[in-house]
């Protein structure tokens, strides 16, 4: 009997002693949750009265040459080109046309609203264009030995609370490890092709008006002749239940890339060209119509 007693008083003990841990594990979480910012919502890009063309890198200047990016010769060379190109009915140097990813720092310009979803370990945005999301890291740690390079690259990220309020305002962020062909926007500004780029940004929500968030990206980049740095500001939308719209590069793109010709897919489903006089591909493999 005395050994039932005990059985059940070590039962009841164990069963306080999880019931008291989860509690106070389940407190602990709420408090942590806390120190993290509210940046639930849909976020689109802030579009400059003026401006409200083609999305731009830097959105208070007009995009292509006039964003004035401080470019080494050799790149602006490849921007000269890449204009001329698309003056005539090319793609210029924006390969992301083809259904490529975009990446870094492209992918943070908004064309599409974005969407933070903040855990004290990572912080993903979601985007839902040419690209689909961002990992930033916030669990502490450290670079890894080997990178995978990728487009949107890879993200560490640390909490600063910066007013001392108990909550954290501003996200620092450094993000490297590339591989490319990327561009700052569609007029097809380069970057590098070491695609050793490393961006570094603050990312906060305004005080005076929180409907305004702030990307503050500093540039670093072989193709510069200095770090280049721009304030991209998104817009929260007032919608609680916002519509988020699908989108598929590829179920309406008309590109044809062949070799390094570009073409067109018309309505009626032929392939035109893209340029004056451009000469058609190559079809040495296909059965030549007999005259």
């Amino acid at each position: 009997m005395s050994d039932r007693r005990w059985t059940f008083a070590v039962v009841v003990a164990c069963a306080t002693l999880a019931w008291v841990t989860a509690l106070t594990i389940g407190f602990a979480q709420g408090a942590d949750d806390k120190k993290y910012p509210d940046w639930r919502g849909q976020w689109a890009r802030f579009i400059v009265p003026g401006l409200p063309g083609q999305p731009s890198h830097d959105q208070t200047k007009a995009w292509g040459k006039g964003q004035e990016a401080p470019l080494t010769p050799e790149y602006q060379a490849i921007l000269e080109a890449s204009i001329a190109d698309q003056a005539q009915g090319g793609l210029g140097n924006f390969p992301t046309t083809t259904g490529r990813a975009a990446g870094m720092p492209h992918m943070m310009m908004a064309f599409y609203p974005l969407e933070f979803v903040v855990t004290p370990d990572c912080t993903y945005i979601l985007v839902g264009m040419y690209d689909h999301y961002r990992r930033i890291f916030t669990d502490g740690r450290d670079w890894p030995a080997d990178i995978i390079p990728s487009f949107q690259g890879y993200s560490i990220g640390k909490w600063i609370d910066e007013d001392g309020d108990g909550t954290y305002d501003v996200l620092e962020v450094e993000t490297r490890g590339f591989k490319g062909p990327r561009a700052y926007d569609e007029l097809g500004i380069p970057l590098h092709v070491d695609n050793q780029s490393v961006f570094k940004e603050r990312i906060y929500r305004d005080k005076a008006d929180p409907t305004i968030m702030h990307d503050v990206i500093t540039t670093i980049d072989n193709a510069l002749t200095r770090p280049w740095t721009v304030d991209k500001k998104y817009v929260r939308s007032p919608n609680p239940r916002p519509v988020w719209i699908e989108y598929d590069l590829m179920e309406a793109n008309a590109q044809v890339m062949i070799g390094k010709e570009n073409y067109f897919l018309s309505a009626d489903g032929l392939l035109m060209p893209t340029k004056k006089n451009q000469a058609p591909p190559d079809v040495r493999y296909f059965n030549q119509t007999q005259k």
